[in-house]
């Protein structure tokens, strides 16, 4: 029997209902997710931080960092650079069969003779030594060797001592799948991440795993099985993992949402799912910005309908309709899509219940 056809509001519906599962354990919530995607700005916190806090039970801010080394969770690259499920991991490697630079292996070494190094303190062995970096400016030697070792999965981070990464050696996972079993399990997670996606985005984000395979034909031959399901909405061709995409409605809430969220992450789905165009203005001259630094777009039950700036204590200003305590500890600015600020008590409640929840979220920091 064939799947039925879904409206847009019902892909709405379902794009907020598979990524914004019951709030779980922090293991579990990264499991599901099977990436969480790390930024080094805190306004008001990190990204991985304000992801997790809608999917955590009593998650508070650093607590990822802190729990990391107890964790069965890697930091590496799938499509940005962040925290992976295990299983992810298994699958990226290894990513390259070419043989490493003389100074890679001798940092290789060094590390393993050592067992856990501080990039600092490779210094004192292998000197300081400076190269140009793929930006054009200059990183260190042995901190650039360190990154590609990574990158190979030669090396893991065992943990961050005041943010700095802390490595240990590691042997990549030892395949008993095909390159084309790989490729098919990265397709099916970034599927699931994103679902519904536009198939247009889809191949956009897992183009990186060509040396597996086509992600092309990958995509088609899970559409051939019926283990993507794919539907034209409004001329836009989507795809998600097959199953019933039928939910039901989504609780009438308020959350902020993280701009690397992954119900916000495609901006080309977030506007033809939600009718405006969201941007990440934190490297935009401050003259050009529309509406924030760090603007974090702003859930009201299935509608995005704005966005919200919040940042540390000021004493003086607070939310516009936000009461109580809440008011004098967070400077938290809301604007809305066109103007149109919805009155109605229930969303003045919604929103005072979401600014104490970042309040809470944000105590473990202060």
């Amino acid at each position: 029997m064939a799947a039925p056809r879904l409206t847009g509001n019902a892909l709405r519906r379902y794009a907020i209902h598979q990524s914004l599962f019951e709030p779980t354990s922090l293991q579990d919530a990264i499991d599901r997710l099977g990436f969480v995607q790390a930024d080094p700005i805190r306004s008001p916190a990190r990204a991985q931080d304000l992801i997790l806090r809608h999917r955590v039970t009593g998650y508070r801010a650093g607590e990822l960092e802190r729990q990391y080394p107890l964790l069965d969770v890697e930091e590496d690259y799938l499509y940005a650079y962040g925290f992976l499920a295990r299983r992810v991991w298994n699958l990226l490697h290894p990513r390259s069969h070419s043989r490493m630079r003389a100074f890679e292996q001798k940092v290789l070494d060094t590390v393993r003779c050592l067992g856990e190094v501080h990039p600092g303190a490779l210094e004192a062995h292998l000197g300081r030594r400076r190269v140009v970096n793929a930006w054009g400016g200059y990183s260190k030697a042995t901190t650039q060797a360190l990154e590609e070792l990574h990158y190979r999965g030669m090396v893991r981070i065992a943990r961050r001592e005041n943010g700095i990464r802390v490595y240990i050696p590691v042997s990549p996972p030892e395949q008993d799948v095909s390159p084309s079993e790989r490729l098919c399990g990265l397709v099916t997670i970034v599927g699931r991440i994103f679902a519904p996606s536009p198939e247009k985005s889809l191949h956009s984000v897992i183009a990186r795993y060509r040396h597996l395979g086509n992600p092309r034909d990958m995509v088609a031959e899970l559409v051939r099985k019926g283990e993507f399901q794919k539907q034209t909405i409004d001329g836009v061709s989507y795809v998600w993992p097959a199953g019933d995409a039928t939910v039901p409605e989504s609780p009438r809430r308020v959350l902020f949402l993280a701009p690397f969220d992954p119900i916000v992450w495609d901006r080309a789905r977030f506007e033809h799912l939600w009718g405006w165009q969201y941007r990440f203005e934190a490297y935009t001259p401050i003259p050009k910005r529309v509406r924030g630094y760090y603007a974090m777009p702003m859930l009201w039950g299935e509608k995005f309908i704005g966005w919200a700036n919040v940042t540390g204590a000021t004493g003086a200003t607070g939310a516009t309709g936000a009461t109580g305590a809440a008011k004098k500890r967070l400077d938290v600015k809301v604007g809305f899509v066109g103007g149109r600020r919805p009155r109605d008590r229930e969303f003045i409640r919604a929103l005072d219940a979401e600014i104490a929840r970042v309040e809470t979220f944000l105590s473990a920091n202060r």
